[in-house]
């Protein structure tokens, strides 16, 4: 009765918020592709594989929302093939970019789109894949997912689980209906202690849950994309620098960047802002606002290799900002100016560059704690960005110290993927004796 209250609960609310939807659709081009599979409809490139259907228990499935989990999974997506070359590692995501990436990385062949929460939409991928293991990175919570997976004989696991402070009260106020959802989960590999008791308070079974740590510590740098080179170049021939970084920012940080850019032109008129909104919706939006505000500026879908100084150079483009990062004297995350909770600090980490945040990191509280703690970052007011930006330019030493440091801090932690597939390879064999059989597992009702 409880899931059938919710089904009818998340039809009601998908209804009642259609205009809103629609309006993303066709303003932005949001959530329009992938639809037929969100509904249920399982793309031919999953079903079969050397010409023949995937036989049951053959697959591993592993969920990761978006851009952000993607590159956190990569590591464990690679280590999984590697393990298990007799299982098949597909990936679902819920975002459009989150896909474009995916299909990038794993093959387009093994990335699909998440069906919606609906019995109707997932019960053709359970019954496709088979699945003898279901993964989902982070806090994917999804009711008739989760029931429907467990019927189908998969073992679960929530990898990189994590509780925000942001959803934490709702959690515990739901926690009477969290709990029996939650027992439908094998395993819980959860990022933090803290993460490990608040998943138990809200009903996860203590035995089931296990600190692995953070898989985003272990992202590998990539091979560099040409781009990066390209742009290195550029900014050599110009005589340009120095060079600050703004990756994934956010309405209303866009402009207090820009207005401390203006400041770092008077003593560095050479200098160049790399500037990746985090929303590809934005992008013209935030081109707009470079016209309204008089700023030279190139876009990175139109540039064709020119020298750059003296401007802002605007990543229109998905995926490049990680390795962008390299280029950086001095990187800002963005989301953490205003109320948003922030964004990943790892990637410049990983370059040894220097990082400014603002005081609005909610969402990687445990990360930025770890930094903090270690001098290896520095979290400021929204008022301190240009007094901030000008005395790191102005003193290289402190400015290579702080890169340096968070470098450190992010080899210090590393380890959380062979933790996590080490604990997914016992669940599995685990559940190798309780397999059901491709009788039991030709039609999930």
């Amino acid at each position: 009765m409880l899931y059938l209250l919710y089904s009818f609960l998340l039809a009601a609310g998908m209804l009642l918020t259609l205009p809103y939807w629609l309006f993303q659709v066709l303003r932005h081009g949001k959530y329009h592709g992938g639809l037929a599979e969100r509904l249920g409809r399982v793309p031919v490139r999953l079903t079969s594989v050397g010409g023949s259907v995937p036989q049951p228990g053959a697959t591993i499935w592993l969920h990761a929302v978006s851009v952000g989990e993607v590159i956190a999974v990569s590591g464990l997506v690679e280590e999984l093939r590697r393990r298990f070359p007799q299982q098949r590692v597909v990936v679902s995501t819920t975002t459009d970019t989150g896909q474009a990436l995916a299909r990038k990385r794993f093959g387009e062949g093994n990335v699909f789109y998440f069906p919606m929460d609906f019995a109707f939409a997932i019960r053709p991928y359970l019954n496709a894949l088979q699945p003898c293991l279901v993964v989902l990175a982070e806090t994917e919570f999804w009711p008739n997912f989760l029931r429907l997976a467990q019927a189908s004989g998969a073992r679960i696991a929530v990898v990189n689980a994590r509780i925000s402070d942001r959803s934490w009260p709702s959690y515990r106020r739901f926690r009477w209906a969290l709990r029996r959802m939650l027992s439908s989960v094998d395993l819980f590999l959860a990022q933090t202690s803290e993460d490990g008791t608040r998943l138990q308070s809200i009903g996860a079974e203590p035995e089931r849950v296990k600190i692995t740590g953070n898989l985003k510590f272990d992202m590998t740098l990539r091979p560099t994309p040409p781009i990066v080179e390209d742009l290195r170049r550029s900014l050599q021939q110009a005589g340009a620098g120095p060079v600050l970084v703004c990756g994934s920012t956010v309405d209303d940080e866009e402009p207090l960047l820009l207005k401390a850019f203006e400041n770092v032109l008077v003593a560095h008129p050479n200098a160049v802002m790399i500037l990746a909104p985090r929303h590809p919706e934005r992008f013209g939006a935030v081109a707009g606002l470079l016209d309204q505000m008089g700023t030279r500026w190139w876009q990175r879908s139109s540039w064709n290799g020119e020298p750059i100084a003296n401007g802002v150079f605007l990543v229109d483009t998905i995926g490049e900002l990680a390795a962008l990062y390299a280029l950086a004297d001095i990187a800002f995350v963005g989301g953490s100016l205003v109320p948003r909770g922030g964004h990943n600090i790892l990637e410049p980490a990983q370059h040894g560059v220097a990082i400014v945040v603002g005081n609005h990191t909610e969402n990687f509280r445990d990360i930025v704690g770890l930094f903090q703690s270690r001098d290896a970052v520095r979290i400021i007011e929204p008022t301190q960005l240009s007094l901030i930006f000008m005395e790191l330019l102005a003193n290289e030493p402190e400015r290579a110290a702080l890169g340096r440091r968070a470098a450190e801090t992010v080899r210090s932690q590393t380890g959380a993927t062979l933790r996590t597939v080490q604990a997914l390879e016992r669940l599995l064999a685990r559940g190798q004796t309780q397999l059901p059989s491709p009788a039991q597992t030709a039609h999930i009702d």
